[in-house]
């Protein structure tokens, strides 16, 4: 008889009912923790996909309803997924972008006297309560534009004053980021940051002295700069606190630098896998991109082009395609998931939380978003299922409090979010 690893849902789900299963010396490293760290992966995917052939249109289980042709690459994890209908995310204004407010779910042109204003992301919220003990308390990674349906910003993280937070677009960077090993003396490496902090006093110093002379619309410019001058600040006093830890060795051969299109997104793929598996970081974001991965597939359409699908057959069926073409790198990206182990021996899959998903349905609109979610760091969540919700355009935040309350998260509450979501929890 063999057991996997990623069934161990079903026995955690029976609690007292179940048999307690013995510590196997195999299977369990001498230093493991008692409970494994939870660890969050949110993936946006711009625009949305075709609605006749993606989205399911009955609820059940994926085992008695089947899946949809655009979900058909899931089938080898159809009882570890789940997709959740009848979300809206309430902030969203945008019809093409499908990042801009996901995680934020903040009306980012509704704020009076200001033409955008964003608010913080879960992944931030989430990395100061989990996130203090890594290296890395969140890794957002990101695509090279916004010309991907995903909408203004940098990546799918802002900051707790609503400013956009760069994302690696390099696969070659985030590689350095977690593995590369500093060659610095202590004495070289103390002389760089207070070089590096004396330069940004110096600009803070100016810019402060001289913003009583600006407008009130300059100075609320100046303001976002010096937050993400402050941004930097944190980062240079975070490399200060590391310093002396050594950087793990890496699990996976260095990338080749300037990959792009769909070698970039699979070597991403792979870092995030082994961020998590050296525990380099407990949260991750990834605004992925959708053109470039097209392009590398000779696609003769861009994602714009695809939205719009209806306006003839071709562009229905490139546009199917496209939808089966991510979900089946989804389902190899949970493949990864499955066969690794993080640094304590515990299956990774189980620990972590997977969602997939935008702002963006099919097309332009923004009810209704697609939302999937996978992993095991939420045992108690209800998996291998379309799950609808009974009330039409419920809040996307009630979404997001719910995964995050059920991976044992304490929250209350998180930006327009209304209750959680007993739908979701068997």
């Amino acid at each position: 008889m063999s057991i996997t690893l990623h069934n161990r849902r079903t026995i955690l789900k029976a609690g007292a009912a179940a048999l307690a299963i013995p510590m196997m010396e195999s299977v369990a490293a001498a230093n493991a923790p008692a409970v494994a760290p939870k660890r969050f992966l949110m993936i946006g995917c711009g625009y949305g996909f075709t609605k006749e052939t993606f989205f399911p249109t009955e609820a059940g289980r994926f085992a008695d309803i089947g899946l949809t042709p655009g979900l058909k690459p899931l089938l080898r994890h159809r009882d570890d997924i789940t997709m959740v209908s009848n979300l809206t995310n309430l902030g969203a204004t945008n019809a093409h972008g499908g990042s801009t407010s996901y995680l934020t779910g903040a009306n980012v042109s509704g704020t009076p006297g200001k033409k955008f204003h964003n608010s913080i992301s879960l992944d931030q919220v989430i990395a100061r309560r989990i996130g203090q003990d890594t290296r890395f308390p969140t890794i957002p990674i990101s695509d090279k534009g916004n010309s991907d349906g995903h909408g203004p910003g940098l990546s799918l993280s802002w900051s707790d004053k609503g400013h956009p937070i760069p994302g690696v677009t390099n696969p070659l960077d985030l590689y350095h980021q977690l593995f590369g090993q500093d060659q610095e003396t202590d004495a070289e490496r103390e002389f760089r940051l207070s070089e590096r902090r004396s330069v940004l006093d110096g600009m803070v110093a100016d810019l402060k002295s001289s913003s009583r002379q600006l407008s009130k619309s300059d100075q609320r410019k100046l303001k976002d700069y010096l937050e993400s001058i402050r941004q930097i600040e944190q980062s240079i006093s975070r490399e200060v606190e590391w310093s002396n830890t050594p950087k793990p060795d890496a699990p996976l051969k260095q990338p080749k630098d300037a990959m792009d299109g769909l070698a970039a997104l699979k070597t991403f793929q792979k870092l995030i896998v082994a961020a998590f598996q050296t525990d380099s970081t407990r949260v991750i974001t990834y605004r992925q991109p959708i053109n470039s991965i097209l392009k590398s597939r000779e696609f003769s359409l861009g994602a714009h082009s695809l939205s719009h699908y209806n306006l003839d057959p071709r562009r229905r069926e490139a546009s199917q395609q496209k939808d089966a073409m991510f979900m089946d790198l989804f389902a190899g990206l949970i493949d990864m998931f499955k066969q690794t182990e993080d640094i304590h021996g515990q299956n990774l899959f189980e620990s972590t939380l997977i969602s997939y998903g935008s702002n963006l349905r099919t097309g332009h609109g923004l009810k209704g978003c697609p939302a999937l979610y996978t992993g095991g760091a939420a045992a108690n969540l209800k998996y291998g299922e379309h799950i609808v919700l009974p009330r039409k355009d419920t809040p996307l935040a009630n979404y997001w409090l719910t995964l995050v309350q059920q991976a044992g998260i304490p929250f209350d509450q998180f930006s327009h979010s209304t209750g959680s979501l007993a739908e979701l929890v068997s």
